[in-house]
C-alpha cells in the first residue's frame, strides 16, 4: 500500500476500482481516469524508478516542481512510499503554514515540468537524476521511465509516521494531520467528489492529500474552462467545487 494520509496511519476508505482521482486538461483535451488501484500502480512504478533505477531510498531528497497533474500524485505517492524527502519550494503555499519549504540542492533527484526547464524566472536545483512532464533536452521523459517498472509495490516501502516525508523534517504524521485539518476546514467529507481548479490551489495538501484523507475523491481540471463547468460538474457527479 502506497503512503495515504489517512487518521492513524490506516488508508482512507476507498473503493479500489471506483474512480479515485479524474484529470482534466482543457488546452490539451486530456481526460485520464484512475481508480485507486491505477494510482497505487503509478505510485509503486515510481518507487520502482526511484529505487532500483535511481537507487534512492529513505533519507534521498526529491525536488518535485510540477503542477497538479495525475502523474504528480503517482511521483509524491511512490517517494513517500519509500521515505524519500520531498521539497516544495517552488509551489504556492498561499493561505497554509510554510511546511515542506525546502532550502536549494543538493538533491537526489528532481521532477520538473517543461515549461520550466530554461525559464529565466525558475532556479531549478541540481540533481543528480532529473525527470520531465512532458520533453526537455537534460532530462528523462517521466511518464515513459515509469512504464520501465512493476506496478506492484516492492516489500522494501516502509514509513514510520515519525519519519520525515519533507526535506525541512515535516513529518508523515504532522503532514497528515495538516491535510485533515484542511479537509475539515473545507468540510469535507467520505465519498465526496471534489472538483479542483489546479491553477487555483497548486498546493498537493489541498489538491491530493486532503481528499485521501478523508476518503473523497478528485476532478483535478488543469485550464479549466468556465464554461464547461456546470456540465462537468454533473457528469463528474461532483458534489464540491474548490
Amino acid at each position: 500500500m502506497v503512503w495515504l494520509p489517512a487518521p492513524h496511519g490506516t488508508a482512507a476508505p476507498v473503493v479500489a476500482e471506483e474512480p479515485l482521482l479524474t484529470y482534466y486538461d482543457d488546452r490539451t483535451g486530456e481526460r485520464t481516469e484512475l481508480s485507486a488501484t491505477d494510482l497505487g500502480g503509478w505510485a509503486a512504478r515510481a518507487a520502482g524508478l526511484l529505487h532500483e533505477g535511481c537507487g534512492l531510498g529513505a533519507g534521498s531528497r526529491a525536488a518535485v516542481l510540477l503542477p497538479p497533474h495525475w502523474l504528480t500524485a503517482a511521483a509524491l505517492l511512490g517517494a513517500w512510499s519509500i521515505g524519500v524527502e520531498v521539497s516544495f519550494q517552488l509551489w504556492s503555499t498561499a493561505g497554509l503554514p510554510q511546511l515542506g519549504l525546502g532550502a536549494g540542492g543538493p538533491f537526489d533527484v528532481s521532477f520538473v515540468a517543461r515549461e520550466r526547464v530554461g525559464s529565466w524566472l525558475e532556479d531549478i536545483p541540481e540533481a543528480t537524476h532529473r525527470f520531465v512532464l512532458g520533453e526537455a533536452e537534460g532530462y528523462r521523459s517521466l511518464e515513459p521511465a515509469l512504464l520501465e517498472h512493476s506496478s506492484s509495490l516492492p516489500p522494501y516501502a516502509r514509513v514510520r509516521r515519525t519519519d520525515a516525508a519533507s526535506v525541512d523534517g515535516t513529518t508523515y504524521g504532522e503532514w497528515g494531520s495538516l491535510a485533515q485539518a484542511l479537509a475539515s476546514e473545507i468540510d469535507l467529507h467520505p465519498g465526496d467528489r471534489l472538483l479542483i481548479d489546479a491553477a487555483e490551489h497548486e498546493h498537493p495538501v489541498k489538491w491530493l492529500l486532503a481528499p485521501l484523507s478523508t476518503g473523497a475523491t478528485v476532478v483535478l481540471c488543469a485550464n479549466l474552462d468556465r464554461s464547461l463547468l456546470d456540465g462537468r460538474v454533473a457528469e463528474e457527479s461532483v458534489t464540491r467545487v474548490l
